[in-house]
């Protein structure tokens, strides 16, 4: 009988002597190498997982740095050109009045991409080292990041449309900047990270460590 206390046991695929396939899901008997209804090679866990995790997540932070310091978007108005970066349109927006606006693009350009290292980042180190967190709620953590990540291209479709829109000649005309690329491919390779960590060694680490 458990304690009250204690947390619960989830029985785990490889435990019951199973392996799912990552590619359509498909469950097999362990020891299967390839999966009958897709052909994708079959392994319990992903042994080049985290190496993969940390080249894309350190790839994405080096992109992610002049992308908050190069401009986003330069705007040319009868012949005056300006540059905006991306805090720097955040404090625009305030000045003008648009705190909504400007809270939406500080939420998803600022605060996302930045949780969203932090948390692959926690995951990461969390694989084979026991937590206070528990395997369920870390695996949650792990599906919010993946479910936020078609999200963080917000500021790049903005820019997008704008360029598209405001193109009135020598009057006025929008054009993307340097930061908007390298945010483009922050986020790219943040959502490779992500992809490349295997959720299924977030439950190993109880295993190896019990309480």
């Amino acid at each position: 009988m458990e304690n009250a206390g204690s947390a619960p046991h989830y029985l785990t695929a490889r435990e019951a002597g199973l392996v799912s396939c990552t590619t359509c899901g498909r469950v097999h008997p362990a020891g299967d190498e390839i999966c009958l209804r897709c052909g994708a090679a079959l392994a319990s866990r992903d042994t080049q997982s985290l190496q993969k995790v940390w080249a894309w997540w350190l790839a994405g932070i080096i992109a992610f740095v002049p992308a908050n310091t190069y401009p986003m978007l330069r705007t040319a108005t009868l012949g005056k050109e300006t540059e905006s970066t991306l805090l720097g349109g955040i404090v625009q927006l305030l000045d003008y009045g648009s705190v909504g606006i400007a809270a939406i693009v500080f939420f998803a350009s600022i605060v996302i991409p930045a949780s969203k290292f932090v948390a692959i980042a926690y995951l990461a180190l969390g694989v084979g080292r026991p937590s206070r967190i528990s395997t369920h709620r870390r695996h949650q953590i792990y599906e919010v990041v993946e479910f936020v990540g078609r999200w963080s291209m917000i500021d790049v479709f903005v820019v997008a449309i704008l360029t598209a829109l405001v193109q009135l000649g020598s009057a006025a005309s929008i054009h993307p900047g340097i930061a908007a690329v390298s945010f483009a491919v922050s986020v790219a390779f943040t959502m490779l990270s992500a992809q490349s960590f295997d959720p299924r060694l977030i439950w190993d680490a109880d295993k190896d460590h019990p309480a």
